[in-house]
């Protein structure tokens, strides 16, 4: 059987995943949050991150899942914060309280404007960037800090190489590791890791890998990120609308594809964006070679 598509256990020793979960507004919203993320736990994920709201608008329900992930499980979490509509203190504040809760991991981003806003503007008495962001952090205690990354350059970026040298100052300032936006054409991510390499940056750029259930909203989102969506993905999904399981298997075959042709070229890290669905990330780490493994989300 070709390998270069199915699990291969010669590389499923060396994959790490993590999972992105989003905080629920509602109570159907938070079973599901739940059951996916038991479903997805016995996986080993090396952390779960859980994503914070543009203006700080979900803080509360991001640290409550957060807090909860750390207490009733083994699974590592890590919390999205940014530097939107909050003084330094007020963002402080929250960094000790994740410290508190037992909480050792924090995705520090810039963040996008709050509602009504189109354009970011640093708040006067906040972290003005990212950078800035990370660097507060590491003086509050010794956190394990990821940051974004944008192989395709950030929309605000004036130019793909003003992008790296963000990218490199928020490692330079205390980060461990980058995860990037998603994409989908494989080289753009393989062009982007050689890029890095060739500015001095050596931490880990983890690929954010985002199985597409709903094409027509990824192609609204992408616009406003500033990911491309290849042609070939576009008729890969023409006519199903209205098919949804024909569509996630279409969804789970791109993802997994797209994962194996990063293994090989040494990938064994990657970010899934669940958008806090479990089955099409389970179904790719499934044929990544990944199995699940007993009581890997109860707490010890």
């Amino acid at each position: 059987m070709n390998n270069r598509l199915f699990g291969d256990d010669r590389l499923a020793g060396k994959l790490h995943v993590s999972f992105e979960f989003f905080p629920p507004k509602t109570e159907d919203m938070d079973k599901q949050l739940w059951a996916s993320f038991e479903r997805l736990a016995p996986m080993g994920p090396r952390f779960v991150s859980v994503t914070y709201g543009a203006g700080g608008t979900t803080r509360e329900r991001t640290h409550a899942v957060v807090k909860r992930i750390a207490q009733e499980s083994k699974i590592k979490p890590a919390a999205h914060l940014t530097c939107v509509a909050a003084t330094r203190e007020e963002i402080d504040a929250v960094v000790r309280g994740y410290w508190e809760a037992g909480v050792r991991h924090i995705v520090a981003l810039r963040g996008d404007p709050p509602a009504g806003q189109t354009r970011y503007a640093p708040h006067p008495g906040g972290y003005a960037y990212a950078n800035d962001l990370v660097a507060g952090i590491r003086k509050i205690a010794d956190f394990e800090i990821s940051v974004g990354a944008y192989p395709e350059a950030h929309p605000d970026a004036p130019s793909p190489d003003a992008d790296l040298d963000f990218l490199k100052a928020k490692l330079d300032a205390g980060a461990t590791r980058a995860i990037t936006q998603y994409f989908f054409d494989t080289d753009v991510y393989l062009r982007y890791r050689d890029k890095c390499a060739a500015r001095g940056i050596k931490a880990e750029i983890v690929p954010g890998i985002l199985p597409v259930t709903n094409f027509a909203q990824v192609v609204k989102f992408s616009k406003m990120c500033g990911a491309s969506v290849p042609l070939w993905l576009a008729h890969l999904f023409e006519g199903l609308d209205n098919d949804p399981d024909t569509r996630r298997l279409v969804a789970a075959m791109v993802a997994a594809e797209q994962c194996r042709r990063l293994q090989a070229h040494g990938v064994n890290m990657f970010h899934f964006y669940t958008l806090n669905r479990a089955d099409l990330a389970y179904s790719i780490c499934h044929v990544l070679g990944l199995r699940p493994v007993a009581n890997a989300a109860k707490a010890a």
